[in-house]
């Protein structure tokens, strides 16, 4: 069994290895991390041969830990990265390379749309009717796009947004508010099918997938990391966050909005930013909390975009592609009977 994987923001990790009788009979650890002192390697096979095949990712970590001679250095990888390649291997998980890639770059359409183009193009992804796809958002209109979850009335007001010109629309992911002004937001979707994250857990996912846009971001001059469950952000501050969407079918829905630019009287006026959100922040300003990609780089939105759809084709060797007719129609229908309904908006009041 053979299984890989990528820290994100650190080295690649693979294992290969066997079962017998329910147990790890043999293992060997590779990769592009660095390892001190050498013989450590043989510590870390030791550890995991004898295991058994159902051990989780702590438990597998810990015998690692406990095997490892004292004063062992890993660099750009963990113990818990080499259990999580362990799993991977163990429930047969796919690569980024085990699939034809397409990128969706099309013209702009309205909010509603784009929250109806994500349901429609994750579910085709889970029936394997469309390829494993990374979807750029444009939209001809700024928008609050509010969580599945999140209380209308607690989050936005509705008069500010009236009066600054923003719709307001739910997705169908969790988290949090999102406030797209027009060219000040990037966002993009990947939907990809279970099999690219099994052995992840759902928090491990979120970094996972957005790996490749820390990359690009790395390639354009901002040190971005993941911090906490989805947010992505440099040493100057938060540049963004990630949501997601899992459905029965097994197509799984992974999209991020990242700051480009940000006007901090608008989103006041428009987003209603409780105390309490923000007391764990060390600030009482939303605005400050966030720091846009513009004012890091000073490169004009189209080029990010440009780098960024650069690196997920050197990351997968993506294809340009386009949303069908078919799919268009799909969105088209789901617009009309979900997402500009007062049901689905007010869904949770």
């Amino acid at each position: 069994m053979h299984g890989e994987y990528k820290v994100p923001g650190g080295k690649l990790v693979v294992v290969d290895l066997e079962v017998s009788e329910g147990k790890i009979s043999e293992f060997a650890l590779a990769g592009d991390f660095f390892l001190e002192p050498d013989e450590a390697l043989i510590d870390i096979n030791g550890a995991v041969v004898g295991l058994p095949d159902t051990a989780d990712v702590p438990t597998i970590a810990g015998a690692i830990r406990r095997a490892l001679p004292d004063g062992a250095q890993l660099l750009g990888f963990t113990p818990e990265s080499v259990g999580t390649a362990v799993r991977r291997a163990l429930v047969t998980a796919s690569t980024w390379t085990d699939f034809a890639w397409e990128i969706i770059d099309d013209p702009a359409v309205s909010p509603l749309m784009n929250l109806a183009l994500d349901e429609v193009l994750t579910e085709r992804v889970g029936e394997g009717l469309r390829k494993p796809t990374l979807r750029i958002w444009e939209w001809d209109r700024s928008a609050v796009v509010i969580g599945s979850f999140q209380s209308y009335k607690n989050e936005v007001d509705p008069e500010g947004a009236k009066r600054h010109g923003f719709d307001v629309v739910r997705r169908i992911s969790g988290g949090g508010a999102m406030l797209m002004g027009a060219e000040q937001i990037i966002t993009y979707s990947l939907y990809v099918p279970a099999s690219l994250v099994a052995g992840l857990t759902f928090a491990d996912s979120y970094a996972f997938l957005d790996d490749w846009v820390l990359q690009a971001l790395k390639a354009i001059g901002i040190e971005a990391t993941y911090q906490g469950l989805n947010d992505i952000a440099s040493p100057q501050g938060k540049i963004g966050g990630a949501a997601q969407k899992r459905l029965a079918n097994g197509g799984i829905l992974h999209h991020a909005t990242l700051s480009y630019d940000i006007d901090g009287q608008v989103m006041a006026e428009v987003l209603r930013i409780g105390r309490e959100k923000l007391s764990d922040k060390g600030t009482t300003s939303a605005a400050k909390r966030v720091d846009p990609i513009r004012t890091q780089t000073g490169m004009e939105r189209r080029a990010i975009l440009d780098a960024f759809m650069a690196e997920f084709q050197r990351f997968t060797g993506a294809e340009r592609g386009s949303v069908t007719p078919e799919e268009l129609a799909q969105a088209e229908e789901l617009v009309r009977t979900k997402f500009s309904t007062d049901p689905w908006l007010h869904r949770v009041p």
